[in-house]
């Protein structure tokens, strides 16, 4: 009722209940995030990511990942989360007038990670096989006792073009920006972050950043 009164355009809908992407093994939060792409713009409604009470709850194959998660990733980009600033709306912080937007890689990391329980004690351990044969391997823990594990990832590229989205919004909004992460103690995985970030402003913003008296920091996310 809000689109077809005024505009002649077709509607394709992906039916992203529980049941229906348990029915699909998930392909249909897929061919929604494949059809967000192709057409560029995309509207979607709250939907049930299931835990093992909702497993039991539907009957499911399987505890299915959060479709939030599985279309970002095929998406990539950034999320922005932005107050939205009314005249007639009364705010809690009355004299903000330009509030903190939050942007938040949508690639990769938690979303994309590898979790599992280890049933008692062990050697926890990871590793990386390049297609060259190059191999990097890590030993993590000596588990005195039954745990959870997790490992996750993230990809240059991503990271870059993360970069970019995020000094393009500052741009955008005339905001200042600023990188936040914890590379005081994850120095390879937030270090990465941190490197490219710099690098990006450095190579193909800072001179616009200067012109319109804006900045670009990183912080550390306690600060």
């Amino acid at each position: 009722k809000l689109i077809h009164p005024y505009l002649d355009i077709d509607l394709e809908y992906y039916d992203l209940g529980i049941e229906h992407r348990d029915a699909t093994n998930d392909q249909v939060t897929i061919d929604a995030a494949n059809a967000i792409n192709k057409h560029g713009v995309g509207v979607k409604c709250a939907t049930i990511t299931p835990d093992e009470q909702r497993v039991e709850e539907f009957k499911l194959k399987k505890m299915w990942k959060s479709p939030n998660g599985t279309i970002r990733n095929i998406l990539g980009g950034t999320i922005f989360r932005e107050p939205i600033i009314m005249k007639n709306v009364p705010r809690l912080v009355p004299g903000w007038t330009k509030p903190i937007i939050v942007g938040r890689h949508a690639f990769g990391d938690q979303y994309k990670a590898t979790d599992f329980k280890f049933p008692g004690k062990g050697k926890l351990s990871i590793k990386f096989v390049g297609d060259d044969g190059q191999v990097i391997e890590h030993d993590v823990f000596d588990a005195p006792g039954a745990g959870v594990a997790m490992a996750m990832y993230n990809l240059d590229e991503s990271i870059r073009e993360f970069a970019r989205a995020s000094l393009n919004y500052g741009l955008l909004r005339n905001y200042p920006v600023y990188l936040s992460t914890k590379n005081t103690i994850l120095k390879a995985y937030d270090g990465r972050f941190k490197d490219i970030f710099q690098e990006v402003y450095e190579k193909e913003f800072e001179a616009e950043f200067k012109a319109r008296k804006l900045w670009y920091e990183h912080r550390l996310i306690d600060d």
